[in-house]
């Protein structure tokens, strides 16, 4: 009788396992449908209900959105250089359907940020420096009850990184999207311009970058590059050079956040600037879950979806849930 048990409760959690598998297959083929099926969208259109604001930073006023119940789980979503909080425009009304309320805000110097930067600190500072970036981040977080759940994009993913080093008690969980996957020289990795990036200064490789997105390299909808263009508009410079100067000093924070007990999830395209093997090492030496998408260096713009569904199944690891 209890080796039948045995057998019948080895059946039993073979056929649970089978069926939660062929859920998780059914979930996420209808994401990558419903990725596949996106077009050219208004990047400015943030759902219905979202809430704007300005945020009082240390280096400035950061324009802030956010969306969802004032009182719900947090996830906190940092666009990287040259970047917005429109980034996450499609990934907005997911984590509000979840119960969750997110949030996003505009670097200091980057777009509706404009004119946050170093000359407002106590005492003045000339340079967006990684402390200036990392303050305003943690303020951010200080400003809402509990822990929160928080996505670095890019370079913003360094900055998580620290944050999270610095002050653990304010998150649940940490997600790196499309982040620099190797310390230093952050740029030696990347495809095709790697080598030369040695031989570049901040402001050429800033030159080379900008240059890329405005002539469309990447060969996004119409939508999405007017929208891009308007933000340069708008973009400080000084900001963009000063981002990609502390790339190519990019701290080695592996082993520290490895230890991080909080879940994490390195969540990158197949066609990302970094080879994906970077990005698997990077992962493994983080101790994070990996999540391939076919898509490139955009996954919140080209696969929200698929995104958001890998990152809420972190948040419930976590348990930081509604």
């Amino acid at each position: 009788m209890v080796a039948f048990g045995g057998v019948l409760g080895s059946f039993r959690r073979r056929a649970a396992t089978e069926a939660n598998d062929a859920a998780a297959a059914v979930a996420a083929d209808e994401a990558f449908l419903l990725d596949a099926a996106i077009h050219d969208v208004d990047w400015r259109a943030f759902p219905p209900g979202t809430e704007f604001s300005r945020f009082e930073a240390p280096s400035g006023q950061l324009a802030r959105v956010a969306l969802g119940p004032s009182d719900a789980p947090r996830v906190v979503l940092v666009p990287g250089a040259t970047g917005s909080k429109e980034d996450f425009v499609l990934m907005f009304p997911l984590f509000a359907a979840a119960g969750f309320r997110v949030e996003s805000f505009d670097l200091a110097g980057q777009y509706e940020s404009a004119h946050a930067g170093p000359w407002n600190l106590d005492p003045p500072r000339t340079r967006y420096d990684e402390r200036l970036f990392l303050d305003d981040l943690l303020a951010v977080l200080d400003d809402g009850t509990g822990r929160a759940h928080v996505l670095g994009y890019s370079f913003a993913g360094t900055l998580a990184e620290l944050a999270l080093l610095e002050r653990p008690d304010r998150f649940a969980s940490l997600t790196l999207l499309s982040a620099p996957p190797e310390p230093g020289q952050a740029f030696r990795g990347v495809k095709r311009i790697g080598p030369i990036s040695a031989f570049t200064s901040p402001r050429q490789g800033a030159a080379l970058m900008l240059w890329g997105i405005r002539n469309n390299l990447n060969r996004v909808p119409a939508s999405r590059l007017s929208f891009v263009r308007e933000r340069f508009a708008l973009t400080r410079r000084d900001s963009v050079d000063d981002i990609i100067a502390l790339m190519m000093d990019t701290p080695d924070l592996r082993a520290r956040i490895a230890l991080a007990t909080v879940p994490k999830l390195v969540a990158v395209g197949e066609h990302d600037l970094w080879p994906r093997e970077l990005h698997e090492r990077s992962a493994r030496e983080l101790n994070a879950t990996l999540a391939v998408y076919a898509t490139g260096h955009s996954p919140c713009e080209t696969a929200p979806h698929q995104l958001a569904r890998d990152m809420l199944s972190l948040f419930e690891a976590s348990g930081s849930t509604p």
